[in-house]
């Protein structure tokens, strides 16, 4: 056995892997995926009617304005950061995780129950009083925060229950809303994997259309 050509099979085998699966694979995947989804190789990206970026399909937005459907809670506020105080790099890279907070623990109670405080700066109001008084029927999702803390979904459900408080402060039909509600549902995956869900982003950009 020749030790030299061996190190040199090894080498020449080395650079034709390295030039298969680092430069080869992924150009032709980059070049697939621009021709045949470019919208999702993009990052799913929506625009107004201006043309103009205002998001992604798959990264939510923190909406809670009477005049939209607001969104689910983020444990991570969408990852949205003051640009003058982004000591983290959130605006750089984002940031994604639940909070894992348990049932029972304080943190997420008062969150959702409030906290009443002799300091105001120390008070919480609470989601779940902010919904009711909004006139909205709770759900699960609109009280807690997504795996990720980035979901831009809701439950069909979660969106018809604020059909009455949109339909109040825009002057619309409140079947018009709940219409505009089943266009944006997207059903489930081939029609079998998870549950149907709406898109808030989606969903206030026909809002916003009806004028």
């Amino acid at each position: 056995m020749n030790p030299v050509r061996e190190i040199g099979r090894a080498i020449r085998s080395t650079l034709v892997l390295w030039l298969l699966v680092a430069v080869i694979y992924p150009f032709a995947m980059l070049a697939i995926s621009q021709i045949a989804f470019p919208y999702q190789a993009n990052g799913s990206l929506i625009k107004n009617a201006q043309g103009q970026v205002i998001g992604s399909a798959l990264i939510g937005q923190p909406f809670t304005s009477d005049r939209y459907f607001n969104s689910r809670p983020s444990s991570t506020n969408y990852s949205t950061a003051d640009p003058k105080k982004d000591e983290a790099g959130v605006l750089k890279t984002g940031i994604s995780g639940a909070s894992n907070l348990a049932p029972s623990n304080t943190a997420l109670l008062d969150r959702i129950n409030g906290k009443t405080d002799p300091d105001p700066k120390k008070a919480i109001a609470g989601d779940l009083s902010r919904l009711l008084q909004a006139g909205i029927q709770p759900t699960a999702d609109l009280l807690y925060t997504s795996g990720s803390s980035l979901d831009p979904h809701i439950t069909p459900e979660a969106a018809r229950a604020q059909i009455q408080r949109i339909a109040r402060v825009r002057n619309l039909p409140t079947n018009r809303v709940e219409i505009l509600i089943v266009q944006n549902t997207d059903d489930r995956s081939l029609g079998i994997f998870g549950e149907p869900s709406v898109n808030v982003l989606k969903l206030n950009l026909a809002l916003d259309a009806l004028g």
